[in-house]
């Protein structure tokens, strides 16, 4: 038999990694497949054993085996649960809420199996991402999902350069403490953009904002973050005006007395504006010469 032969391996042995979606919020939204799996399955792996063993106990199955397969997983981890698998026994993974492997450490696992042509199953099921979307009004021309969004430097500044000229939905995660900070660059490149900001889905304190990114960056920026949030921004469908040079001056000058650095300054006025780098460099050049004579 081949190595990498699935169908060799599923002849010889009944051990499977079944890659399970559990509610990302609502228990009653856990499908009789993935709760078949979770009986059945010999261990369970999880990103987080803790919020796992919650599931599991509404389930009745206190005593399942659980592993932990977060980030900091060895080679060795992942290759420990694949002898199980070649052995015979199977391996449910879950992420915390979810789709596993969604921006999430379960990517390295089904990787593992697949190369060593173990059999892997997927048992569909919640994911914020496709929540999000449904309820967008955005998804009809396709679109692309980001992960978390960057949280700083040159990543940042290319995702949102890409955002601007994307001509699909994009969907992306955001972390609380940063949400504030995100809503405002996106108000900024985007300000006629919409978007749908989902928080705490299917869960009691679910909340949807919608409208123009200007506008919702004005109303929400300030207020306080909580919980999980899935950004979902429509596809860009039109090229804007370009500002002006005395607005793109203005944007500079107040980019610049967030601290932020000469070159991502310039970096964000060029995605923002449309203009040459070198032009928005001069801009953020003039604006600091400005500074130093009112300085003295």
């Amino acid at each position: 038999m081949k190595k990498g032969d699935d169908r060799g391996r599923e002849g010889a042995s009944s051990g499977r990694l079944d890659v399970v979606a559990t509610p990302i919020g609502n228990l009653g939204d856990l499908t009789i497949r993935a709760a078949e799996s979770l009986r059945e399955a010999d261990v369970v792996a999880a990103e987080d054993t803790r919020r796992t063993r919650v599931l599991l106990t509404h389930l009745g199955l206190d005593h399942k085996h659980l592993v932990r397969l977060d980030a900091s997983a060895s080679e060795s981890d992942l290759d420990k649960i694949c002898d199980r698998i070649e052995a015979g026994e199977r391996v449910a993974l879950v992420t915390d809420a979810g789709t596993p492997v969604v921006s999430d450490p379960g990517t390295a696992l089904v990787a593992r199996a697949r190369v060593r042509g173990l059999p892997v199953t997927p048992l569909p099921g919640a994911s914020a991402v496709t929540a999000a979307l449904s309820v967008s009004g955005f998804g009809g021309a396709g679109f692309r999902f980001l992960g978390f969004f960057p949280k700083s430097g040159r990543e940042r500044t290319a995702a949102l350069s890409e955002l601007a000229r994307a001509r699909e939905t994009t969907v992306f995660f955001e972390a609380p403490h940063r949400m504030a900070e995100t809503l405002v660059d996106l108000g900024a490149a985007l300000p006629r953009r919409r978007a749908v900001i989902a928080r705490e889905l299917t869960k009691l304190h679910e909340e949807l904002i919608a409208g123009d990114l200007a506008d919702v960056a004005q109303r929400e920026a300030t207020r306080e973050w909580l919980g999980e949030i899935t950004v979902v921004v429509e596809a860009s469908t039109e090229e804007a005006p370009a500002p002006s040079i005395e607005d793109a001056a203005a944007r500079v000058r107040a980019l610049l007395a967030e601290g932020r650095r000469a070159k991502e300054v310039a970096d964000l006025v060029s995605l923002e504006t449309g203009m040459p780098k070198r032009e928005a460099y001069d801009l953020v050049l003039a604006a600091k010469a400005d500074e130093g004579k009112s300085g003295r």
